[in-house]
This record gives C-alpha cells, sequence and structure tokens, in this order.
C-alpha cells in the first residue's frame, strides 16, 4: 500500500519497499542541486512510486505541482515509438517491408532497400541533413519529410547504425502520415491512439491552450557549460564533438537553437517534434511504459515486442554518432555495455539531454520515468536519474 505524504521538500507516495527511492529523490535535492522534479514507477497498472517536488518555476518561487507538465528532450522518442507500435499493430506498415513502399520518394540516392526496422533502428545511415536547419524549416513537416527524402545516406544502410537525434522523429512523422488511412501526423496519432486511450497527459506537439503555469521552466546549460560537460563523456565522443565536421557534431547540433531549452518554449513549443519536444507529466510516460511491458492490451496490441532487438549492423555495434556501443529497437534504444538500465536487454527505453528518462522492464514489469528542470551536465547517466533508477531496482531485488 502507498505511504503516507512526504516531507516539506518532496511530494508524493511511494509503495512499501520502495521508501530507499524516496530517500534518494530527497538526497537529489539536498545533495545534488535539484532545482524541481518528479518520478514515477508503474506495474501493472499500479503506481508504486509517484513522487514530484521542488519548484516549478524556482525564478517566482513556484512549486510543483502533482499535475505539473515538463519537457522530456530526447526522452519524446520512446512515445514516438510507442505510436509508431501501435500503427503497426492495426497493420498500417510492417516492420519488414521498404519504407519506400509507403514513401516512394524515400528511395532516392540508394535508399529504395531501408526497411522500416532497419530505419527506427537508427541503421539507415540519415543522422545529419546537409542543410543548414531553422525554426520555420523545422516547423514545416512537408518541408523536413522532402529534404530527407532526397538526403544521402552517411554510410551504406544496414551497415553501420547511428543515433539519429534530430531526423528519426521526422522521418516516423512522415512514415505514419503516409500509412494512416487519416493522415495523421505523429503527434495527433499519439494523442489519439496512445494518451486519450490510456488516459496520459503526454503532448508532441503541446496545444496552445495548455496554461503556461502548468508547464515546468527548464534551467538549460550554456555552451561553455556544455563543453565543460564533456569530461563525463566517452572519451572519443568527447573527441570528436567539438569538431564541426565530424559525424556526431553535425548530428546533435543540426539544429542548432541559441538554448537546448527552446524547442520547449513558444513557438516550437507547439511545432510537432517527435524526436525532442515532448512535454508532459512524468507519470505519463511511467504509464505509458507500464502498459507496453503489460502487453498492450488497452491499446489492442496483438504483440508489442518491444523486446525483440533488431539485428546488429553488419559492421558491428559501435554507434557512428556517439562513438559507444549502443542498441536500438524500433524507435528504443536497449541496454549496452555503455547504456545500462533496466534488468536485462529486453529493456527498452529513451533518455534525454540532461537527465530525463523513460523505459520499460519486462523482466521486473514495470514503467520507470524521470525528469527534472535542471539540465544536467552529463550526456548520459545524470546522477540524479541513476540514483532514482539504482533505488527501485535494489528495492525489487530485495522483493518490493
Amino acid at each position: 500500500m502507498p505511504g503516507p505524504s512526504l516531507g516539506n521538500i518532496t511530494q508524493g507516495t511511494v509503495a512499501s519497499g520502495f521508501e530507499e527511492v524516496a530517500d534518494e529523490f530527497e538526497r537529489n535535492f539536498l545533495e545534488r542541486g535539484e532545482l524541481g522534479a518528479a518520478c514515477a514507477v508503474y506495474r501493472r497498472g499500479q503506481a508504486i512510486v509517484d513522487l514530484w517536488g521542488g519548484f516549478r518555476d524556482p525564478r517566482i518561487r513556484a512549486p510543483w505541482e502533482q499535475d505539473t507538465l515538463v519537457l522530456v528532450f530526447s526522452a519524446t522518442k520512446g512515445l514516438a515509438a510507442m505510436a509508431l507500435a501501435v500503427a503497426r499493430a492495426r497493420g498500417l506498415f510492417s516492420w519488414e517491408e521498404k519504407v519506400a513502399t509507403y514513401w516512394p520518394e524515400f528511395a532516392q540516392h540508394g535508399k529504395q532497400h531501408i526497411t522500416v526496422e532497419q530505419l527506427l533502428a537508427h541503421q539507415a545511415g540519415l543522422c545529419v541533413v546537409d542543410e543548414i536547419l531553422n525554426a520555420e524549416r523545422i516547423a514545416d513537416a512537408d518541408y523536413m519529410a522532402a529534404l530527407l527524402a532526397r538526403q544521402r545516406p552517411v554510410w551504406e544502410p544496414g551497415t553501420r547504425h547511428g543515433y539519429h537525434c534530430w531526423t528519426i522523429g521526422w522521418l516516423e512523422n512522415e512514415l505514419i502520415s503516409r500509412v494512416d488511412p487519416k493522415q495523421r501526423t505523429l503527434g495527433r496519432f499519439f494523442q489519439e491512439e496512445v494518451a486519450q486511450p490510456l488516459g496520459l497527459e503526454f503532448y508532441i506537439g503541446t496545444p496552445t491552450n495548455v496554461p503556461e503555469e502548468r508547464i515546468a521552466e527548464i534551467k538549460g546549460i550554456g555552451p561553455i557549460q556544455a563543453l565543460r560537460s564533456l569530461r563525463w563523456s566517452p572519451p572519443r565522443f568527447a573527441l570528436m564533438f567539438p569538431r564541426p565536421w565530424s559525424l556526431s557534431f553535425r548530428a546533435l547540433m543540426n539544429p542548432w537553437p541559441r538554448s537546448p531549452t527552446d524547442i520547449g518554449r513558444p513557438p516550437l513549443r507547439a511545432v510537432e517534434i517527435p524526436s525532442g519536444n515532448g512535454i508532459g507529466q512524468v507519470r505519463s510516460v511511467a504509464r505509458a511504459y507500464d502498459e507496453f511491458v503489460s502487453g498492450g492490451h488497452r491499446l489492442r496490441l496483438d504483440n508489442p515486442a518491444m523486446t525483440l532487438p533488431s539485428a546488429t549492423p553488419t559492421q558491428g555495434s559501435r554507434d557512428m554518432v556517439l562513438q559507444v556501443d549502443s542498441a536500438y529497437s524500433r524507435g528504443f534504444m536497449q541496454p549496452s555495455s555503455f547504456f545500462r538500465f533496466g534488468s536485462s536487454s529486453r529493456a527498452f527505453g529513451t533518455y534525454g539531454v540532461g537527465g530525463p528518462s523513460g523505459y520499460g522492464d519486462p523482466d521486473s514489469q514495470i514503467g520507470f520515468a524521470y525528469a527534472s528542470n535542471k539540465m544536467g551536465l552529463n550526456f548520459w547517466n545524470d546522477p540524479r536519474e541513476n540514483a532514482l533508477r539504482r533505488a527501485v531496482h535494489a528495492c525489487l531485488c530485495r522483493g518490493g
């Protein structure tokens, strides 16, 4: 049964046996510089952790409320992948089919044999685009689709993989709009086919009628802080990323907003950017993953197949963008020698810059989510998120 409400810094409840998670959540504020945050863990439809605390907007000392919404950056990719899984379950496409079957213009420049599975596993070689992107261009879905259709892959598709940081969302959006009889965008498809059936509050493209005072104000990091953060990055990535001609820089920094937080502020807040500007309640992310690890019955998923890894590229698991070994499957990240989360290799989820994360763990039957309004300096394994994740699994191992 849920425990009592917590202290002045944090609020919420944890189930018996998960008190350590609440302790670590409070320690984030006392020792790790947290400003405002939420963490949730669901198991078989029940909340076993539901915590929030600190300030939604520290400048005016507005508290983080139970229904506060927050930008989750690239953790959005996991929710977008769920929309694709639902579309596949509806028979709208096949993982094994060629993308060009549904999107004929995509076949340009040798891309005619790329399968949907390869596309979603970041194997298509489309992690960069040859044009400089700005707010006007990324707000135009048709422009982005045409740009990616004529883009040349930077490696032979299927031979390598590399994090399609921005482009994967626009590729997924065009695929959905091509196969959906209603020609819905990915954000609208997610809202109508995932969020509404599950009673979630999460948006890919936030409606303008969502009150500003419900959305957490993100404290971002500047260019100097970003460069300093490289000390916690893998050595090869730290070497490559500062070089503007490198694949790492080109994939991660085009578009190049003044601040990463710009994608969560008007006017881009209302634009559908399925790779990175999802805004919602943290517990909604955990509940969505819980639904998928539980079988997806409310979404009529005959076989979510989230736990099935995509075929490893023929030239190995080295990520050409992140410069570490990585694993992807159907729009999700999966655990690898560098990205470790969940109880086994069957886990699936996505992480966002600065700390937010969401994942499903089929072995433990949980959905986990965390997000903060203070961007951390770690590209991966943010100390605040890592402490919570480790506490959850320590509790599970003790029989929680």
